[in-house]
């Protein structure tokens, strides 16, 4: 996080090489200490500590007090040793002491420190009352569930194979996928490409869309590459793009393994990489602050800012209306986040929408089930409601 590297990203590249039971100690470590990150501080008293010990510090700490398969020793012992990797022998001691202090019960607080920014909470409680915002706080903080959408098995087929392996199976909220524990490389079919990892609420977002099949859909802001399997297998042809290379990978081996016919390319969406008018739909899912995936991605409560939902929709802004020249007369404009955001969600189109007559809203009846549709005609899912991971969509349609 401090080198802003997003949460999933690191992780990724850090436990590449471990067996699994060491990747998931080492993934419920890595966000545990994220999510737990100002008790541990207070507890610890970073201040008075040397600036490459914090990580040390709070991994040992998360341990003694929140995981509790590990022996305290061996927590402190390891730290020490990392200790000593990092800073040299002269801060052992000192690492032993403020670990062993956190051991103690009179060290617990009686009441936990926040594990939001505080005008976070305070924003989120402004819309949502103070009941959905401290649920919102509660899924947020817990870990996330493990939902998997078919892609060259289907989901009868997969709910069968996996509950035939032993693995405990059930639907996902409003069916979009199955939920299942465990990492997908355990899993039967992981090599064969026979599923993806993907929330409900992306799912959703693929249905709401409405994309009739055989249509051409140049999914913009492509990377991982959930949407673009989710929309080709709801028949249309998709194209995938993304301006960063460096996503490009993921999304490459994401479409190898789904077996699939999606071209991937590398294309930067302001820099106009097709005609104007050349697309039948066109899905912008745009980057945004992600507030609705904060319990997947638990570094993202610490990173934003409430300048960064500015910044955010700002640019939002221009990659719309990029995203808008891109499709034919009679086409599909679909905008999507994942952010719980007003700003970066209905205050974007509702901007776009305003003094042009060649886009409307038009959602498609029944695409999802009404209780996640706005007054407005938009797809909006909440965590602390629906279960699932936040997510917003507009579907938008050019004049003939």
């Amino acid at each position: 996080m401090a080198r802003g590297v997003p949460f999933a990203e690191a992780r990724d590249r850090a436990v590449a090489t471990l067996e699994d039971r060491d990747r998931r100690l080492a993934h419920e470590l890595a966000a545990g200490v994220l999510r737990q990150r100002a008790e541990l501080d207070r507890v610890l008293d970073l201040s008075r500590a040397d600036p490459r010990l914090h990580d040390v510090l709070r991994l040992g700490a998360y341990q003694l007090r929140w995981l509790t398969r590990v022996p305290a020793h061996a927590a402190v012992s390891t730290s020490v040793e990392l200790a000593r990797e990092t800073a040299g022998e002269g801060v052992t001691g000192y690492v032993n002491q403020a670990l062993r202090r956190v051991q103690r019960p009179s060290e617990t607080p009686a009441v936990a420190a926040p594990t939001h920014p505080a005008w976070l909470t305070r924003r989120w409680a402004e819309r949502f009352g103070a009941e959905g915002a401290a649920r919102l706080v509660q899924w947020n903080d817990a870990p996330p569930p493990l939902t998997l959408q078919a892609a060259r098995w289907d989901l009868p087929t997969l709910a069968a194979r996996f509950t035939e392996s032993g693995l405990d199976v059930e639907p996902a909220p409003r069916n979009a996928g199955i939920r299942v524990q465990g990492l997908p490389s355990e899993f039967p079919g992981f090599a064969e490409g026979a599923f993806i990892v993907q929330d409900a609420a992306a799912r959703l977002v693929c249905r709401f869309a409405g994309v009739p099949r055989g249509a051409r859909c140049y999914d913009a802001c492509a990377a991982p590459g959930g949407k673009a399997l989710g929309l080709e297998s709801l028949g249309a042809r998709v194209v995938a793009g993304d301006a960063r290379r460096d996503r490009l990978v993921r999304l490459s081996e994401n479409v190898r393994r789904a077996g699939v016919a999606i071209q991937v390319l590398c294309a930067d969406l302001l820099s106009a990489p097709f005609a104007n008018d050349s697309w039948d739909a066109v899905l912008l899912d745009a980057p945004c602050t992600a507030t609705g995936t904060m319990a997947r991605h638990p570094d993202a409560r610490w990173r934003i800012t409430p300048e960064a939902i500015g910044r955010a929709a700002a640019r939002q802004r221009h990659l719309l209306g990029a995203a808008a020249a891109l499709v034919r007369p009679g086409g599909i404009l679909v905008y999507a986040t994942c952010s719980l955001e007003p700003e970066e969600n209905e205050a974007i189109v509702e901007d776009f929408l305003t003094g042009q007559t060649r886009f409307r809203r038009d959602p498609v009846a029944d695409a999802v089930p009404s209780a996640l549709v706005t007054p407005a005609g938009d797809l909006q899912t909440l965590p602390q409601r629906d279960g699932m991971d936040g997510a917003y969509a507009a579907r938008l349609s050019r004049a003939a």
